[in-house]
């Protein structure tokens, strides 16, 4: 985890800036307008994405906004130049999907992952521009999706992890259908100025009930409890050094207007008066293989110092290998600093909280 990686291994695709919902956690500063990407962007990234696949595994997630408010013939010529090696993913909050989409997913292979909270009482903040719940139309595209036989992951934003909700939350995905399960802590950045501090003992007991819960029926891919229960029999093999990538992933964010914004995708379309608007330059410009060459420039460096800081002072630093730009610059307003809530809420407390139900177990 020193540097950053000449090559990633995926990157993130803003087909429009716009969401139909309105959701209260949301970080995007751009979801109220139209924004869309021009096809040349697209045509400009997958120059190097195609040769990047043909070396291995490589894979273009489309996410907004909204990616599917782009509508299905911009978005499927913006995925067109793209070869058919590399894997294209679209995260999506479903209330678009319909059978017209699940076709166009399933011609061109795309995975879909959706944005749910849960049953429907959990998902009060996944709101319409008029503040109307959205979960019934989330639920049709869900729906929809298992009519046409389309696997789906899904993401679940928890605003007050606690214990009680976990196993709850659990048995709702397993009967929803989805065959991995992703779970963020809400978290305070772009937008979303909420606070985002939890007690400690109550988010350890939220992700030990999760852990007991999934490993009672683990028909689903957990992301956060599969990565941890990973690290700690690699701590027990005495191979942990070999988990972490020894460069980080640059992961290149592309804005609708073809601009770069490295390691954060929440940080694109955002300006600060120190930073400016964080980009490393633009794919209608500048070739991607080369903007990810100028990556010691602006704030990269300042990131990769908090990194060092983290590595020399975190014990658990070999689990998470130093935190997200984002959330230090939200949190902190700068890129050097150390630990952050976030690291609290999903990271420590998540290892903690495992090793708690490992203990019990």
């Amino acid at each position: 985890m020193r540097g950053l990686s000449p090559m990633p291994g995926y990157v993130v695709m803003q087909p429009t800036t716009l969401c139909n919902l309105d959701c209260v956690y949301c970080y995007l500063p751009l979801r109220a307008a139209d924004r869309r990407m021009p096809v040349a962007v697209a045509e400009a990234v997958a120059t190097d994405a195609n040769a990047w696949a043909a070396g291995g595994r490589f894979s273009v997630v489309w996410h907004g906004g909204e990616p599917l408010a782009a509508g299905r013939e911009h978005l499927t010529a913006l995925m067109a130049p793209f070869a058919a090696g590399v894997e294209q993913h679209v995260q999506t909050n479903a209330t678009l999907v319909d059978d017209a989409w699940c076709e166009l997913f399933a011609a061109r292979g795309v995975r879909v992952s959706v944005s749910v909270d849960g049953p429907e009482d959990l998902n009060g903040q996944r709101v319409s521009r008029a503040g109307r719940p959205a979960y019934d139309r989330i639920e049709r595209g869900i729906a929809a999706l298992r009519r046409h036989g389309l696997p789906f992951a899904a993401l679940c934003v928890v605003g007050e992890p606690r214990p009680g909700l976990a196993a709850r939350l659990y048995g709702y995905f397993l009967e929803l259908g989805c065959d991995i399960l992703g779970v963020n802590i809400e978290e305070r950045e772009g937008v979303n100025e909420r606070p985002n501090g939890h007690d400690a003992i109550a988010v350890r007991a939220f992700w030990a009930e999760l852990a007991a819960a999934w490993r009672a029926d683990p028909r689903i891919h957990v992301r956060e409890l599969e990565w941890s229960l990973r690290y700690l029999g690699a701590v027990l093999d005495g191979t942990a050094d070999g988990l972490l990538p020894r460069t980080l992933d640059p992961i290149p964010t592309i804005g609708y207007d073809g601009s770069v914004v490295l390691l954060s995708p929440e940080l694109a379309g955002f300006h600060d008066p120190v930073y400016g608007d964080f980009t490393s330059g633009n794919v209608l410009t500048s070739p991607l293989s080369a903007l990810l060459g100028t990556a010691r420039t602006g704030w990269v460096p300042e990131f990769l110092d908090g990194i060092a800081a983290c590595r020399t002072s975190c014990p658990y630093f070999g689990f998470c290998g130093g935190g997200h730009a984002a959330n230090r610059y939200f949190e902190h307003g700068r890129f050097d600093g150390t630990e952050t809530e976030h690291c609290r809420n999903s990271k420590i407390n998540l290892l903690e909280g495992v090793l708690d139900h490992v203990r019990r177990d």
